[in-house]
């Protein structure tokens, strides 16, 4: 083994991962985390076979499963007519075809999962209201009390130890803005099907609705062009913002429109995305997750990443000195997250259609078999990380 002791800077998703994947291994993890208390902000997330599959080997799923939902088909609707266009199958037949579960799952529900898991491992150890004022190795030693062999940025987007690696990404608005709230069951099965995930698809927009078994309700995400608050999430959306946001559904079914107004106190996602740019600095430090390359969310697998990048960056270091499993780290993790970021632009770009080009997507999807659109996806879900 190269490395003995890992600063983990971030306890979201993807440090947590990290952490527990590298503690597996006999590496000692100090997870340095800058709110006093962790509160997943959001609402529910998709978890696909890639990722199911490495939470089995962490002995996370086993608990996820008991509180989520599978869903029996993955289904694509017109926003305006309701009217089906494609379904995928999902429940029992991703279990049999990738090994793995698809399950749906309030954000809060996951991150308590691997935080349980890393508060009863004996080579974790999590550091709540730790902010950094300084990624000097010596600063972070006196928060942990440990010289680290790594420093890992999992700290997001705005990720402050990317100023450890020389030439990072930068990230940018996309000009898309994601409302999030949850709704309890209404008994609405026309528009929220307590059996299924449902995506209706829009001119420049799209609006995903799942169930979540945590609240015994569901889950909805609209998507569509925005303004940004600025560094922030969860930000709570103005009477203006709303304004617009209905403004641009105004021509989609009144019974989603409907839906919309109910909202609550839905929250304001600014979508962001990381550039190109090295996510090592060849000697002690790493970035995973949205530090690396945060995406847009058209491929459901934010989540999916963060677990995958943390999991592998375990293999690589245990495998290799530190120096070259950075390195082979990185290349590896590059091609797979642009693959992603691929898949998600094209989805971007079907989703949002409009005019001749809806017509044509629709015809297209009416025309290709479900057993051919899942082989598609085979190298998405299909995928097993090297831990």
């Amino acid at each position: 083994m190269s490395i003995q002791n890992v600063a983990i800077v971030g306890a979201g998703v993807a440090g947590l991962t990290a952490a527990l994947s590298l503690a597996r291994l006999g590496i000692h993890c100090d997870i340095l985390e800058q709110a006093p208390q962790l509160t997943e902000v959001g609402a529910g997330l998709q978890l696909s076979p890639n990722a199911s599959r490495i939470l089995g080997d962490l002995g996370v799923l086993d608990d996820l499963e008991r509180k989520w939902c599978e869903p029996d088909t993955l289904r694509l609707a017109d926003g305006r007519s309701l009217k089906a266009i494609t379904a995928l199958p999902a429940g029992r037949f991703a279990r049999e075809r990738w090994g793995a579960p698809y399950g749906v799952l309030h954000r809060a529900t996951l991150q308590q999962g691997l935080l349980h898991a890393v508060l009863h491992n004996r080579n974790c150890r999590l550091h709540l209201g730790s902010r950094l004022t300084s990624t000097d190795p010596a600063s972070i030693e006196a928060l942990t009390g440990v010289k680290a062999d790594l420093f890992v940025g999992a700290d997001g987007v705005w990720s402050t130890l990317r100023e450890r690696v020389p030439n990072s990404p930068g990230v940018t608005f996309s000009g898309n803005v994601a409302w999030r709230f949850t709704l309890k069951d209404t008994g609405r099965t026309d528009i929220l099907d307590p059996s299924n995930l449902t995506a209706y698809l829009g001119r420049d927009s799209h609006m995903v609705c799942y169930p979540l078994k945590e609240i015994d309700g569901f889950n909805i995400v609209a998507i569509t062009a925005g303004a940004s608050p600025g560094e922030t999430w969860a930000a709570q959306g103005s009477a203006a913002q709303r304004a617009v946001i209905m403004e641009r559904f105004s021509g989609w079914n009144r019974k989603i429109t409907a839906l919309l107004l109910e909202a609550g106190e839905p929250t304001f996602w600014p979508l962001y995305q990381a550039s190109a740019g090295s996510w090592q600095n060849g000697r002690d430090t790493v970035l995973i997750g949205d530090a690396a390359h945060a995406m847009m969310p058209f491929a459901a697998q934010g989540a999916a990443m963060a677990i995958e990048d943390g999991f592998e960056l375990a293999g690589a270091v245990s495998r290799q000195p530190l120096p070259q499993a950075l390195s082979s780290f990185e290349t590896g993790r590059k091609r797979r997250a642009a693959k992603v970021k691929d898949r998600a632009d094209f989805n971007r770009m079907a989703y949002h259609a409009s005019g001749p080009m809806r017509v044509a997507r629709d015809l297209v999807l009416s025309l290709r078999s479900p057993k051919a659109l899942i082989s598609d996806l085979d190298w998405l879900y299909g995928y097993r990380a090297k831990g």
